[in-house]
């Protein structure tokens, strides 16, 4: 089946936007008590829930056909299907349910398991990053490029620190302190979806983390890789999302970055 992947890429961020203007009201009366721990540091609330359902009952109409795989499973998982929407309806749920304004809303589309389409709504800047196959990569509907940065002492680098598998622990500290003296800082804000996208339109030169999921990082691979950006897991493989590790950065430091994390942290 043939859809227009623009047309669809524009629909989508609609629907970011009004899943993003719910989060941004939701967190003026949000309640830290309602918040339930799905595991050490993984934590969920009515809001993600709500927000993911609103953005399965919007992408059910868009596209009838489709499949889903979502954070907060309030629907039947399924990567079968030919087309398959992945969505985090809320990256960044500790800033949020801390009143910090870095937060998102994160929507992939894949084509037989492979990401097509990638909208990142940033609530709080009022910032929309979409991208499509061979589409190029926007924000707010102009075009955006990843930095053409060449040494890595000019980079800045963003990462997330781990918060369930700690067995290499050890060897991201190692990474860090590696990357505190080589770069122009290390950054962490709390989301990959917005690493990613940051990432995509040059404010990051380059992201890397670990024990992430496809719904972190599906629709932000879409946005670096058509921001001309390269992204690979930590083995250097260039997979279809890369999720349980990533690097994503410009395709003039990618291998430096990669070489320091096989060095310290190795395969995740």
């Amino acid at each position: 089946m043939m859809i227009n992947l623009n047309e669809i890429t524009i629909k989508v961020a609609a629907i970011s936007k009004e899943t993003g203007n719910y989060l941004r009201i939701a967190q003026t009366t949000f309640n830290k008590d309602e918040v339930t721990a799905k595991s050490l540091n993984a934590l969920v609330s009515d809001v993600d829930r709500t927000a993911e359902k609103l953005l399965v009952t919007r992408l059910s109409t868009l596209l009838p056909e489709a499949g889903f795989l979502t954070e907060e499973k309030t629907i039947e998982q399924d990567l079968d299907s030919e087309y398959t929407w992945v969505i985090d309806p809320l990256d960044g749920t500790t800033n949020f349910i801390h009143g910090l304004p870095i937060y998102s809303v994160s929507i992939a589309l894949l084509k037989n398991k492979w990401p097509v389409v990638g909208v990142v709504y940033e609530v709080g800047m009022d910032e929309c990053f979409s991208a499509f196959e061979n589409g190029g990569a926007f924000l707010n509907g102009r075009p955006i490029a990843a930095t053409q940065t060449e040494a890595l002492e000019d980079t800045l680098l963003a990462t997330g620190f781990p918060y369930y598998n700690f067995s290499k622990l050890a060897g991201f500290q190692n990474t860090l302190a590696h990357f505190y003296q080589h770069t122009r800082g290390v950054r962490r804000i709390g989301t990959a979806a917005v690493d990613l996208a940051y990432t995509a339109c040059g404010r990051f030169d380059g992201y890397f983390e670990y024990g992430l999921s496809p719904w972190d990082v599906a629709a932000g691979v879409v946005l670096v890789r058509e921001a001309g950006g390269y992204v690979t897991d930590f083995e250097g493989v260039n997979v279809a999302i890369a999720a349980n590790s990533i690097i994503a950065a410009n395709k003039n430091i990618h291998g430096r970055v990669l070489e320091v994390v096989e060095k310290y942290i190795g395969h995740a």
